[in-house]
């Protein structure tokens, strides 16, 4: 990288998001951008989560960007190595190699307002570019509680997004603190080879069976044969999750059916009634995000597993407390405890219009324009910004209506014409958000009687969107210029006749 590179665009991550806007950013005619990215190849989170068992929990037509469709998907629900293996085959397939800076982790980005720019401090060097594009995602910072005495324990810690595969599990004392969806996955991975498995669980999750099958050689002959057939496929899985919405969001009280279904399948797997009791949610289901596992109860079942219904609240040396005092010892501790998703710490490292950090302006919540652009930060998009989760269908489909509101924001900025930034208006911002919230009161995930992670330290859910995906995609088609203030850069006082000399050029820049 040189020393004062300038692009039109810089994207932050190379995940679904970063690659997707890339992609989009060429079939828009932009070639002048970089992907930033502080690994050694692109991925994401599908490249970071490496742990045994990792798979996606949504079926893999629809856990792929449509203007990529893969017709080689193995199976109906694809494993973490398939999904990194797609990502690195869009790279190669849209050329994006030229654009990808690896080892360049993103230390400050600082809003010029002079010359309307972004400078952008990288551990790699120092560029500046007109719009920058944050996909840093929100599943790509590990969240490790601060467990008292955690410094007083002899054996290994990490994170289940921190996989460390050169330990040796066979025939340790594990700990797995957690039970979300990476916790279900390793759980039934690992327990055959431990010598014991000691699970703590705050609250438990509603797990339902996971529909998970082998894609045929005939099914796949025919994808690439006839591509509509892919098509056809993804839009089916689509629509059924599109009709699925309204019990989440309108109507939770219909989720009674599927609730029955989820007990249902805890009544198979587990027949011990106190441990069934423990595993058994006492908040609607849905609140939390929803499970697929066929083998986490039974692996749970097993003699050299322990399931302790309390979250753990002390470390003395190898000696595990939990909350309710039960004590148990441990070679080895895994935290599954997630991501830091409602405080991303990209927002530290992203200085405004007014000198203050996007962590600063959203100190009492996240809050965005159509999840993607904040007020005072001129020429600044996040793509899976706030309020752009998904409970129950595929984040693919609002990446690419984010990816449909970048291109119009270029477009937008390419009739305006000359140095010009747009920085959304802060009353947008908060009728949007007003609008968002007030759909959020009636949802599941606020009236479930859950605490998830969906939810800021203030209790609001800065995470989800309230609707469909199809609600969001018309949301997000156009820019609205009456939604942005229109920044300009300023004209350069005239140079008076004495100093530009007789027939001197005119000196007033061209805005």
């Amino acid at each position: 990288m040189t020393e004062h590179e300038h692009v039109r665009v810089a994207v932050i991550g190379s995940g679904f998001g970063g690659l997707g806007a890339a992609v989009r950013l060429r079939r828009e005619g932009v070639t002048d951008f970089v992907v930033l990215e502080r690994a050694d190849s692109v991925g994401g989170t599908w490249r970071d989560n490496s742990y045994p068992g990792c798979a996606c929990d949504v079926p893999s037509h629809l856990y792929s960007f449509s203007f990529a469709p893969n017709p080689e998907w193995p199976r109906t629900f694809s494993g973490q190595e398939h999904i990194r293996a797609y990502l690195e085959h869009v790279a190669d397939t849209f050329r994006l190699r030229p654009h990808l800076r690896f080892n360049s982790e993103v230390r400050m980005m600082t809003w010029d307002a002079q010359k309307l720019r972004w400078g952008i401090e990288t551990s790699s060097g120092y560029l500046t570019a007109d719009l920058v594009v944050s996909a840093t995602g929100p599943l790509s910072d590990p969240k490790i509680p601060a467990i008292p005495g955690i410094d007083t324990f002899p054996g290994k810690v990490f994170h289940s997004a921190r996989w460390d595969h050169d330990y040796e599990l066979r025939g340790k004392r594990v700990a797995m603190v957690g039970t979300g969806a990476s916790a279900i996955q390793i759980v039934p991975a690992i327990q055959p080879e431990v010598s014991r498995l000691t699970l703590f669980q705050r609250t438990p999750p509603w797990v339902m069976p996971r529909v998970d099958r082998a894609i045929t050689g005939a099914e796949r002959w025919l994808h690439r044969q006839l591509p509509f057939t892919t098509q056809a496929r993804r839009g089916l899985l689509w629509g059924i999750r599109e009709l699925q919405v309204q019990a989440f969001t309108k109507r939770p009280d219909e989720l009674g059916l599927v609730e029955r279904l989820a007990k249902r399948n805890i009544s198979r797997a587990v027949k011990d009634p106190a441990l069934r009791a423990k595993l058994t949610p006492d908040y609607r289901i849905g609140c939390k995000r929803i499970l697929l596992s066929n083998t986490y109860y039974p692996a749970l079942t097993q003699p050299n597993v322990d399931v302790v219904a309390s979250g753990l609240a002390r470390i003395e040396g190898s000696t595990l407390v939990a909350a309710d005092g039960s004590r148990s010892e441990a070679d080895a501790i895994v935290f599954g405890t997630g991501f830091h998703v409602t405080d991303m710490p990209i927002a530290e490292r992203v200085v405004g219009a007014h000198g203050r950090t996007l962590a600063e302006a959203w100190k009492d919540g996240m809050k965005s324009l159509r999840g993607a652009t904040a007020a005072g930060f001129p020429n600044w998009m996040t793509i899976i910004g706030p309020n752009t989760g998904l409970g129950n269908s595929s984040m693919i489909l609002m990446i690419e209506s984010q990816l449909n509101y970048l291109a119009d924001f270029v477009r937008q900025l390419d009739v305006l014409g000359g140095r010009v930034a747009l920085d959304a208006r802060a009353a947008a911002v908060d009728a949007w958000n007003d609008r968002v919230q007030e759909r959020m009161k009636r949802t599941v995930w606020n009236t479930g009687g859950c605490t998830s992670w969906y939810l800021d330290a203030n209790g609001v859910n800065t995470t989800v969107w309230p609707g469909t995906t199809t609600e969001f995609r018309g949301a997000t088609r156009r820019v609205d210029l009456a939604e942005y203030e229109v920044v300009r850069a300023a004209e350069p006082a005239p140079v008076p006749a004495a100093v530009r000399g007789v027939g001197g050029k005119k000196a007033v820049a061209e805005a």
